[in-house]
């Protein structure tokens, strides 16, 4: 573990990389207009990349503008080829050769430790012509087409960095957003200046108490940055009144309570998933700016995407993730505000210690109010606009197990549900709608599997937990022993599929999953480790 909290190893951090970081900041406004160029446009509707990230993630050759008026010119002229030319003035990103090979003899805790390496980058160096913003630490990528740091994985992946002996690493993921906050005011999705406009579900709290809890120094000198992170998700709720009550991410209700939602600072297809954007939205003839704002806002929740989001249920042509007051973002944030009220506390300021103690209170409260379904017995997401609960059933509706906000009486009929209707032969199944949308049925997600099977521990359902952890590293097994690959998601339902369908192709790795798998393979050792001490016990003479 470092041994200088992060305030005051902010001071030394390299001054090329936050000189590169306001840069990047800096030079916004040409990549902005970059990605709404006509330029743009064609080159992600060509199909010349299938996937398109691949063209956001090239590093041209000289600045944008530069070959936005070249393109200006030579677009016309006889034997101009869109792809030739693209090549000609941009870099293919580049996946690093490790030479790493999966050995399916091993363990998958061995294969997942193995991997860290492999997934670990270093320290960035400045390109001004990249998208990347330029990171102070080394830190674990996701995997595959995910080159760049991720915000809610990285807090499943630290998991299991801690509990395989790279507790330095975990650090030093937690400096990397630390620096982020410090240098851009919040988390964005990941560190690409495309993702500028959104952050993700917010877990930075439960990073730094992963690696700082019970170190009072330590943890005080993150104080500002869980504020500051805080303030970005309240920004505007001083402003709310009855006939306004909404203002980017936080939402006034009808009692006076503030809960939040997901939201994105644009309204414009995603630079990274251009094509679908923009196809979606023409071909349906859908309300232009309304609907990329729920496609950006789906890609905030890190659900992107969900039933939870769809008004019909089924379509993602009826997106509308503004209107949404989602279980899981606000649970989060109330354990936000008990992390900062705890820094507050070991700081010996009493009053600001109180003061969000009582933000956390009326939080518990409005979730307890707004999200619980008395019919369902089992948290839903809320439409605040209709002013009625969605209707959709998920894994997010174990969050406030998982952060211990259900009373007992409401845990139990939560339990009950998810154990009867989303415990599938492989894991817990996302929610109990087929769409086709990745983040629904028939696929599990190792960070649900994590939140869940621990929500399920926190009111005693221990052995539940067991056996459902049990079956998600069963599916892991034995997804990795037939393709040697840790998978991004899995099929739950059929377990004779390798692996879940989605948004974009299957993705190997895979930072979050490998970090689950660990810690929970962790968690039925010391529960093996217990049981055969037992056993072991002398029966005492009657």
């Amino acid at each position: 573990m470092k041994q200088i909290p992060y305030l005051y190893k902010a001071i030394i951090v390299s001054l090329a990389v936050l000189s590169a970081c306001n840069q990047t900041v800096e030079q916004k406004s040409e990549q902005f207009d970059f990605y709404q160029s006509p330029f743009f446009k064609e080159v992600q509707l060509s199909g010349i990349f299938p996937d398109s990230k691949t063209f956001v993630d090239c590093t041209p050759k000289q600045p944008l503008s530069e070959i936005n008026n070249l393109y200006e010119t030579k677009k016309g002229e006889e034997g101009f080829v869109l792809r030739d030319f693209v090549l000609q003035h941009f870099e293919l990103p580049v996946t690093p050769v490790t030479g790493f090979k999966s050995d399916t003899s091993k363990t998958v805790v061995e294969h997942c430790t193995d991997l860290w390496p492999v997934l670990t980058r270093q320290p960035d160096e400045y390109d001004p012509l990249s998208s990347l913003i330029p990171l102070p630490e080394p830190y674990i990528v996701p995997g595959g087409r995910f080159r760049e740091i991720y915000y809610w994985d990285s807090y499943f992946t630290m998991e299991g960095l801690v509990e395989s002996g790279q507790a330095e690493m975990a650090v030093n993921m937690v400096d990397n957003f630390s620096f982020l906050i410090d240098s851009i005011g919040f988390i964005p999705n990941g560190n690409r200046n495309y993702y500028l406009g959104r952050s993700q579900p917010p877990f930075y709290s439960l990073m730094v108490d992963l690696v700082a809890s019970g170190q009072r120094e330590q943890f005080m000198g993150y104080l500002p940055q869980l504020l500051a992170e805080y303030n970005f998700w309240m920004n505007g709720a001083d402003s709310l009144t009855s006939n306004s009550p909404a203002h980017q991410r936080v939402v006034l209700m009808p009692d006076g309570s503030f809960l939040n939602r997901y939201w994105d600072n644009y309204a414009l297809p995603r630079p990274e998933s251009f094509k679908p954007d923009y196809e979606l939205v023409h071909e349906n003839n859908l309300p232009v700016e309304t609907t990329y704002r729920h496609l950006r806002a789906g890609a905030e929740s890190g659900w992107d995407y969900s039933s939870r989001w769809f008004e019909d249920h089924k379509s993602l042509k009826t997106i509308h993730t503004t209107d949404i007051i989602p279980v899981d973002l606000n649970a989060l944030l109330y354990h936000l505000e008990l992390k900062i009220a705890q820094g507050y506390n070991w700081k010996g300021d009493l009053q600001n210690a109180d003061l969000f103690l009582n933000k956390a209170e009326k939080r518990k409260q409005a979730i307890n109010k707004y999200l619980w379904d008395e019919a369902d017995q089992f948290y839903v997401d809320y439409d605040f606009v209709k002013g009625r609960k969605t209707g959709v059933l998920s894994l997010a509706g174990a969050y406030p197990l998982f952060f211990r906000l259900a009373t007992k009486a409401q845990a139990k009929p939560v339990a009950e549900r998810l154990l009867s209707d989303f415990l599938k032969p492989g894991g817990f199944v996302t929610t109990l709608n087929e769409t086709g949308q990745q983040w629904d049925a028939p696929n599990g997600w190792a960070p649900l599997q994590w939140i869940t099977i621990n929500g399920l521990y926190y009111y005693g359902y221990g052995d539940e937990g067991n056996d459902a952890a049990e079956r998600w590293l069963n599916r892991n097994q034995e997804v990795y022993k037939a393709t040697g690959k840790m998978m991004e998601k899995y099929n739950v339902l059929d377990t004779m599929l390798l692996a879940g369908g989605g948004e974009y192709p299957l993705q190997d790795g895979f930072g979050w999953t490998n970090g689950v798998a660990i810690a929970l393979q962790k968690i039925l050792a010391e529960r093996d480790t217990v049981n055969a001490m037992k056993s072991m016990e002398p029966v005492e003479a009657n």
